[in-house]
């Protein structure tokens, strides 16, 4: 038949095609006859013209039950459409439908009235009654799992029911239900109403009402009446209050825990643990310890389920009566959780017992571990339970590794300084090979690396470091590797914390690396973003400006301009999160121009892209700061209003091009300020980085510099040190023994000026000489020696002020002595005095001048030296600055003063007075 069907000839062509569709059509036979029939057909069609609630009536009333469940799980939808009307007319065909009906109606009405019962959707008072009288119909139906649907509606709709009616339609029939002449099913249903009823009540009626039959129902014959029953009681107890609680039901709890029937044993023990918080310190020494040690004793010979409650409470237990415990019952506690830690790890013939229990046990334990490194205390962490921690971490069940790692974070913080004990169980959790123990481990790394790497004065984690990193990549590529990416990018999420935990170099040099390859190759685009989030988290925390700008070079030659589209379109990702994660000012400078050159792309869907993310550029801009760049923008936007051609690129734009104008006015003005102040708190932390990067740099400079020139430093400081005091000394006491060329010069000049007629000389003094000059000629011979008697005064003056301050220079007058007399003589010496005085003062402003030049010569050498010199060396150059020109202005005055009293004093004075002044200064020259 197959050649036939091959051949080329056209009775084969059509005969194969004939036969093909033959056997089609043996084939659908069957399933033609599986179709409904026109009988059928009929008895499933509905009117159209019906409404809801008729259409409803009427399937409930003629309809298949196929067409009966889905009007019955379609009741809440009724009841919200027109809730009377559905009371009325479809509730008691639901009633009628379900006497009688299968377990498939039974469960789909039960799940429908706990859904009206729960949403609120109707008013409870107006149709309780309806509800609950079905509910409690059919709660004791033969059919184990309908009755416990029923009783699960019921429980879960106490909450919703206003206690009349609980009083009046629930415990009513409850005390009728709970005598022994009802099915044990129907006791069970009992026990759980009361624990549920028992909140709804005050301490009183469920004292008297509720009390007297939980307490009958813990005798009941059947052993799951009450183990239920006893788990309940913690409800009641809480319900009646403390005292009644230690009066009535405490005695029942320990009468239970000696039951016969280990699961009644188990439900009083987890009952009693549960009340530890209502009991005083004497129940807890006198009952509860010896129940917690004799369970102890037992549980390791008796059934699994025993051990198992015991695991899980058990660190619950030690910290509740750590006060009650003496130190031998603290040991025989931490011994038998050292052995709950290996439950079905030493079996015979050194095989491994991997059953469910052992494995649940060594799970309790891995739980429980926070809370028993309280109990042992940390500094018996070593010694205790070191040994039990590290056989859980290395547990052959994933299960048990996973709820290992689920709490190693906890149990490092708790340890503080001593965190470095469990390095080596950390690695074994990192390379482990089930995914499922890194999920564990990663959902709170940040909290593990941080106590782990925050070694305050521990120092041996640095050795440690490389071990530490090389398991933080391998776990991320094994990661990597696999298909989960959701825990990818949850471990790449984690991964951001070591900006702020890890040195900057070791940072850059381990993780930047591979977070880019994964940025720039990974194929999952949650990943790729998670990969952008922590790629800028380390550029933006990266302190070093070198590794900054190559960490920024590397985004743009191989992203934004890089040769692959897909590329590019990762660098659109960045920006938009390096929007949430720079300021504006950094974003602006280095991430904008390169996404608005992709403007020019040859490929639609980075235009696209770059489209949607424009409204996120332009809030980025601030005028008038940002002028250049907003200019840059409106260009993007014209030309890609102008230019573009393709038709979804076109769509996107103008769609921006609204949200762009309208981005100022839809932003409340509080968002705005809120933003702006955070883009502030975050310039403010950029400006710090580099502020700390210049202050190690200028720290390391400094060392250096110190290491290389130890005894230039203190010499210059030495020379420093001699030259402020030297210029403090000249500028009180007078002129130092370093200054004495300079003053020698000074008098010189001083000399010159006297013995030389000057030819200019200031305004001044040119007005005063012609004054005396006119007086001089218009005057008497008494005048003139008025006149000289004022020179002598003057020259007196210079004298005083010569002894007063050794700074400054004696007044040299001719030698020729024979004309005192002379008229001419004495106005030429008048003119020279004052032009001596100014001769003074540009003397003493040169002197200045030396001396700031010798002040910059040293402040120069304190600035080689060390920037903290320079600033105090200047602070007191000031000062001293300020004495000079404060002792200069003392000097004028007092120059001034001393020449107005000699000139009111020479009219009294002598020619002899003349003659010896002139004698002593004589002889002073």
């Amino acid at each position: 038949m197959l050649p036939g069907r091959m051949a080329l000839s056209p009775a084969g062509v059509l005969c194969g095609p004939l036969e093909e569709l033959q056997e089609l059509a043996f084939i659908e036979r069957p399933i033609r006859r599986s179709l409904k029939t026109a009988e059928e057909i009929d008895q499933l069609t509905v009117d159209e013209d019906l409404n809801d609630i008729e259409r409803a009536v009427y399937l409930l009333s003629v309809g298949q039950e196929v067409q009966r469940v889905s009007v019955i799980s379609n009741l809440p939808s009724l009841v919200r459409q027109n809730p009377a009307e559905t009371f009325r007319r479809v509730v008691p065909k639901v009633r009628e439908v379900l006497n009688g009906a299968g377990a498939e109606i039974q469960l789909a009405a039960a799940a429908s009235f706990l859904t009206i019962l729960q949403d609120d959707i109707i008013l409870i008072h107006t149709h309780t009654y309806s509800i609950l009288k079905i509910v409690l119909l059919h709660l004791n139906h033969r059919d184990t799992v309908v009755s416990t649907a029923w009783l699960e509606t019921l429980l879960l709709a106490i909450n919703a029911l206003p206690k009349e009616t609980i009083k009046q339609e629930v415990l009513n029939p409850l005390l009728h239900q709970s005598q022994l002449s009802h099915a044990p099913q129907a006791r069970l249903a009992s026990c759980r109403i009361l624990g549920k009823v028992a909140c709804k009540f005050d301490s009183y009626i469920v004292k008297k009402e509720l009390l007297p039959l939980a307490r009958s129902l813990c005798q009941d014959p059947e052993f799951e009446v009450r183990a239920c029953m006893c788990r309940q009681l913690e409800s009641i107890a809480r319900a009646t209050g403390v005292d009644d609680t230690r009066a009535e039901l405490l005695p029942d709890l320990v009468e239970l825990a000696g039951d016969e029937d280990s699961s009644v044993r188990l439900a009083a023990f987890d009952t009693i643990t549960n009340l530890m918080e209502m009991m005083d310190s004497d129940d807890q020494l006198h009952i509860v310890i010896p129940l917690v040690m004799a369970v102890c004793e037992a549980s390791l010979q008796e059934d699994e389920a025993i051990m198992a409650s015991l695991s899980f409470q058990f660190g619950k237990l030690c910290n509740e009566l750590a006060g009650s415990l003496s130190d031998e019952q603290k040991s025989h506690l931490l011994q038998t959780f050292k052995e709950l830690c290996t439950t079905g790890l030493q079996t015979e013939g050194n095989q491994t017992d991997s059953n469910n229990e052992s494995t649940l046990i060594r799970c309790n334990c891995c739980y429980n571990l926070p809370a028993m490194v309280v109990f042992a205390d940390t500094a018996h962490f070593l010694s205790e339970l070191y040994p039990s921690f590290s056989s859980l971490c290395s547990d052959p069940e994933v299960c048990v590794r996973r709820s290992a790692a689920a709490s190693f974070h906890q149990v490092v913080k708790l340890l503080g300084s001593k965190v470095q004990l469990l390095h080596k169980e950390l690695l074994c959790l990192l390379q482990d090979d089930a995914l499922e123990v890194l999920d564990a481990l990663m959902t709170h790394v940040e909290e593990t690396l941080e106590a782990v790497l925050s070694r305050g004065e521990n120092q041996s984690l640095d050795n440690k470091f490389p071990d530490l990193m090389a398991g933080l990549l391998l776990a991320e590529q094994k990661i990597g590797r696999s298909l989960r990416w959701r825990l990818h990018e949850k471990l790449l999420q984690r991964y951001s914390c070591l900006a702020r935990l890890l040195p900057g170099e070791l940072l850059h040099q381990s993780f930047s690396p591979r977070i880019f390859i994964i940025l720039t190759t990974n194929k999952v685009l949650p990943v790729q973003k998670a990969a952008a989030r922590t790629f800028c988290t380390f550029l933006r925390y990266n302190r070093k400006q070198e590794q900054r700008q190559e960490m920024m070079g590397r985004l743009i030659q191989d992203l934004a301009q890089g040769r692959s589209y897909w590329n590019r379109l990762r660098f659109l990702d960045v920006c938009e999160t390096a929007t949430e994660i720079f300021s504006r000012k950094y974003f602006n400078k280095h991430f904008l121009i390169p996404a608005l050159e992709l403007v020019h792309d040859p490929v639609a869907n980075v235009r696209y892209k770059l489209c949607q993310l424009l409204p996120r550029l332009r809030s980025s801009l601030r005028l008038p700061a940002d002028k250049q760049l907003l200019q840059k923008l409106d260009f993007c936007v014209q030309k890609l209003l102008c230019k573009e051609k393709d038709k979804d690129v076109v769509a996107m734009i103008r769609k921006t091009v609204l949200e762009l104008d309208k981005l100022d006015l839809s932003e409340p003005f509080h968002k705005r300020q809120e933003r702006d102040l955070l883009d502030q708190k975050k310039e403010k932390e950029e400006t710090l980085l580099l502020e700390m990067e210049q202050l190690e740099r200028q720290q390391n400079e400094g060392k250096l510099n110190s290491d290389k020139h130890p005894e230039r430093k203190r010499r210059d400081s030495k020379t420093g040190l001699s030259a402020t005091k030297s210029m403090s000394v000249s500028s009180s006491a007078g002129a130092s023994s370093s200054y004495d060329k300079e003053m020698r010069k000074a008098k010189l000049s001083r000399s010159r000026s006297l013995t030389s007629q000057p030819t200019t000389s200031k305004p001044v003094t040119s007005d005063r000489s012609l004054k005396v000059k006119e007086l001089s000629s218009a005057s008497a011979s008494g005048k003139a020696s008025m006149l000289t008697s004022k020179d002598d005064s003057l020259r007196t003056a210079h004298f005083s002020m010569g002894a007063q301050s050794a700074s400054s220079m004696p007044v040299l007058i001719r030698s020729n002595t024979t004309s005192l007399l002379d008229r001419a003589s004495t106005l030429d010496q008048r003119d020279h005095r004052p032009n001596t005085l100014d001769y003074r003062t540009g003397n003493m402003d040169h002197r200045n001048n030396i001396m700031n030049h010798r002040t910059s010569t040293l402040d120069q050498r304190d600035h080689r030296t060390s920037t903290l010199d320079q600033r105090d060396h200047r602070t007191s150059t000031l000062e001293q600055r300020d004495h000079r020109t404060s002792t200069l202005d003392q000097r004028s005055k007092t120059m001034d003063r001393g020449c107005s009293m000699k000139e009111g004093q020479s009219r009294k004075l002598s020619i002899n007075r003349k003659s010896n002044s002139f004698s002593v200064q004589s002889g002073r020259d």
